[in-house]
Order: C-alpha cells, then structure tokens, then sequence
C-alpha cells in the first residue's frame, strides 16, 4: 500500500475512534444536564395533572432505550409537547450523558 493510502485509513480510524468516545456517557455531566428532568422523572407515584397519566421514573432504565427515546422526541419521531420542549436542544453528547446518568440510577 502507498503511504498516502495508509495514511487515509489511520486518519478514518482514528476519527472513527474520536466519535466512539464522543457518544460515549458521562454519568456526572448528565446529573447536571438532567436538572430539569428529575423535576417529573425522579418523583415516585408522580402523575400529570392533565391530561392526567402516569410520568415515568426513569432511573436505573437502559442507557441505549433513553438515548433512543430523548433522540426520537428531540427529532419529533415521539410526540408529547413537554418532552420534545426539553429535548430540542439536547446534543447527541447531551443525551448519551443524560442516558449515562439515568441508567447508573437504581429503579
């Protein structure tokens, strides 16, 4: 191979590595990321008034399944006016850190 081929591929592995890190949690930042979330998603028994349904309590739920849900109702997939509020702004590494910190809750 030619040095400017292996320099092509150690350059896309090195990138492809830097993302891996990137989308990679970080429990302590997503405490603070996840201030306005434990206003809802951290009160046992907690329903909204209306309409009225049950608020989840995420903690200690998989960090994959609420980067998926956080992703969908930033995107618009899910649809619930408060969530896609609170999500629109959210980063990928704002999610996955949120994530993080959720899923190191216990339930």
């Amino acid at each position: 191979m030619t040095k400017r081929i292996l320099s092509g591929l150690l350059a896309g592995g090195l990138a492809a590595l830097s993302m891996a890190a990137v989308a990679e949690g970080d429990a302590a930042a997503g405490r603070t990321a996840a201030e306005t979330c434990l206003g809802c998603h951290a009160v046992e028994g907690y329903f909204n008034v209306y309409p009225t349904y049950h608020v989840p309590k995420v903690g200690g739920q998989s960090a994959a399944y609420i980067e998926s849900a956080l992703k969908a109702y930033r995107d618009g997939g899910r649809k619930h006016d408060t969530m896609n509020a609170n999500a629109a702004n959210l980063s990928d590494q704002d999610i996955a850190n949120i994530a993080a910190f959720f899923a190191s809750q216990g339930k």
